[in-house]
């Protein structure tokens, strides 16, 4: 800006002195810069013209491991040691006494639910800002995904709200550490165990966050991780399980491999219990366990870009960046910040966002209020759930969704882009900065175009 200032005053007094210089100096170098100023939405020049960082990414050094495996024809977790290294490996990387492996994450949550005793007609206290599979992995169960509100300023489940909805039927907790943002789970667990409920981390999108020295995923009774093919452990598909219980850990073992004895855990018959076939594939084993380093590297580099990010962001009037609990490490599976178009001269959010992807920066509006989608309303008016559950309580279930304020606000003014804008260069995070910076001077603008 003070370079701008100068030059702007440089022609102002050559102009004075020359007509041809006031010609040449005060017209094109100032429409050279009123174009780099200009919104590109508005025919302006984008503040990023690269690209960004692909996801997924792979190594050829990778191949030979992948391919002895498919030559082998041990390809099932019966057959080979590879799944077992990988469970081994990933509880010692996060801190855990053990680990299962499993098909997906949301596999490691309907194992994790049936273990810690979720069976029909009970009720789980759940995060409603999550992905879709946190709710259906409840409902599986013939349960009902009671949704304590969200915290604004966190975007995770606020413990203030849990209280409040916990009845006789209340089995657990679920809360979710949200694009890898760490939920505040002192407050959580204490209530927990006031009203003697298991806790099930959805720690899906939050590989390596942490909450007070220790890694998400051992926060709670149990912990469930994805390795879907956008995560930052990437498998195609794949999850895991996590936790300090032999006992528990053995029933998931049990329930996951079609109810085989497993441990300690026989169940009702020397052989079979109830189970399920949620077993991981040897070849998604080794793929993982060779992105560790990757993993751990990658992640250092995602919150240093972060931090930058929001330190830059907060100073622009209209944008909240997230507030972490205290002593937690975020792993930024998508960076948010709440968006408020007062502070944008009215300029909506759907508006902001598209000026934002002009500008070279890909960005999107994150979960939306999915209770009102239609799901819960098919469940609830299922034959089976009508068994389960009165009316009246399958009424006021359906009316609290509007008491929900608090996850109103956060799915109506948020902003995110995806973690792999974060694995760019520092520039990269400038231009993201400056871009921001852009609307909002010309935010004005910008709300009047079409």
């Amino acid at each position: 800006m003070k370079d701008q200032l100068n030059r702007r005053s440089f022609i102002h007094h050559a102009a004075v002195g020359s007509a041809a210089v006031a010609f040449l100096g005060s017209k094109a170098p100032m429409v050279m810069s009123a174009e780099a100023d200009k919104p590109a939405m508005l025919g302006g020049t984008p503040v990023h013209k690269g690209s960004w960082p692909g996801w997924p990414t792979w190594r050829q050094s990778w191949e030979p491991a992948v391919i002895e495996v498919l030559r082998s024809g041990r390809w099932f977790r019966g057959a080979g040691e590879h799944v077992e290294e990988f469970e081994q490996a990933y509880a010692k990387l996060i801190g855990a006494k053990r680990c299962l492996a499993t098909a997906s994450g949301t596999t490691a949550l309907l194992v994790s639910l049936h273990v810690l005793d979720v069976d029909a007609g009970d009720e789980v206290i759940v995060s409603p800002f999550t992905f879709i599979a946190t709710y259906n992995a409840v409902l599986i169960n013939k349960a009902l995904p009671v949704f304590a509100d969200t915290d604004p300023a966190t975007l995770t489940i606020d413990p203030a709200s849990i209280e409040s909805r916990i009845t006789d039927r209340t089995r657990a907790i679920l809360p979710v550490h949200i694009y890898g943002l760490p939920c505040d789970m002192d407050p959580i667990n204490e209530i927990a165990r006031k009203h003697k409920l298991a806790v099930i981390e959805d720690a899906c999108q939050a590989w390596l966050a942490e909450y007070k020295g220790r890694k998400c995923g051992v926060l709670g009774d149990l912990g469930c991780f994805s390795f879907q093919n956008s995560k930052h452990l990437p498998s195609g598909e794949g999850g895991a399980v996590t936790g300090d219980s032999d006992d528990l850990l053995d029933r998931c073992q049990a329930f996951h491999n079609c109810g085989r004895a497993y441990g300690n855990f026989k169940g009702p018959r020397p052989y079979f219990t109830r189970g399920s076939n949620y077993r991981m594939q040897q070849f998604q084993a080794v793929i993982l366990m060779q992105q560790f380093d990757k993993l751990i590297q990658e992640t250092e580099i995602r919150r240093a870009h972060a931090q930058h990010l929001t330190e830059g962001l907060k100073t622009i009037p209209g944008i909240q960046t997230v507030r972490l609990p205290a002593d937690s490490k975020p792993v930024w599976h998508l960076y948010p910040f709440r968006y408020d178009a007062d502070q944008f001269n009215g300029l909506s959010r759907d508006k902001f966002i598209r000026a934002l992807n002009a500008e070279g920066v890909p960005c999107g509006a994150g979960y939306h209020e999915q209770y009102f989608d239609g799901l819960l309303d098919e469940a609830i008016n299922s034959r089976g759930f009508k068994r389960l559950f009165s009316p009246a309580r399958l009424k006021a279930y359906r009316e609290s969704f509007e008491e929900l304020k608090g996850n109103r606000l956060v799915c109506n003014t948020t902003v995110a882009m995806t973690q792999n804008l974060l694995l760019g260069s520092r520039d990269d995070m400038d231009h993201i900065i400056e871009a921001v910076r852009k609307i909002h001077k010309h935010s004005a603008a910008l709300a009047k175009a079409s």
